[in-house]
């Protein structure tokens, strides 16, 4: 059973540079092109994409319909990190043209990106659950998910469908991203005895 790190937060002003490396995909090549430090489990897993089966719930189903989308390319429950530093539990869904946040314990839309606004995926080198999506016109998004690299996967290919434009996946052990519009924070990774050490601080 995968279990997502421990996480700290506390208040940082100091600026840290982040290193980056960008992939450029090939048909035989995962995002992630040997850079991380992939789990076993990971490596020879079966994508499934829809695993809360949307069409059987018709207020999934109705909240893209509405907006044009055609066809669920991956739905899952998973984590989001809030500005205000809280844990909660979300569904993910990407569509075809869009990124949909839905609070699961109100049963509403909290959010909707289009696929076009993503700049890039953010990563650790590490083993661990967490990803970032970095949209320069809106606030990013602190999320974790076991099925990052199947989220990482198709939202590559439907950014690439829909814009002709690769999608940037970034490495780094400390990345920056806009938890709000006004607020920016920090996700630093040490791997330690046991796992992987998170940190979230505020710049």
């Amino acid at each position: 059973m995968e279990r997502y790190s421990k996480v700290q937060i506390e208040d940082s002003k100091s600026e840290r540079r982040m290193r980056v490396r960008s992939s450029n995909n090939n048909d035989d090549q995962e995002p992630f092109m040997g850079i991380k430090v992939r789990r076993n489990a990971s490596r020879h897993r079966d994508y499934k994409g829809d695993y809360l089966d949307v069409h059987s719930y018709p207020f999934l189903l109705n909240l893209f319909n509405k907006q044009g989308d055609k066809h669920v390319l991956f739905a899952d429950k998973l984590l989001k990190f809030t500005a205000s530093g809280k844990i909660k539990r979300c569904v993910l869904m990407i569509t075809d043209f869009a990124i949909y946040i839905v609070d699961t314990e109100v049963g509403a839309l909290k959010r909707r990106i289009a696929i076009a606004a993503v700049d890039k995926i953010c990563l650790s080198e590490f083993s661990d659950n967490f990803f970032a999506l970095i949209i320069p016109t809106e606030y990013d998004l602190l999320m974790a998910s076991t099925r990052k690299t199947e989220i990482v996967t198709i939202l590559g290919e439907a950014i690439k469908n829909a814009s002709d434009f690769d999608l940037g996946v970034v490495f780094s052990n400390r990345f920056e991203y806009n938890a709000a519009s006004d607020l920016v924070k920090e996700i630093q990774f040490e791997n330690v005895e046991g796992g992987v050490k998170t940190r979230i601080l505020r710049k």
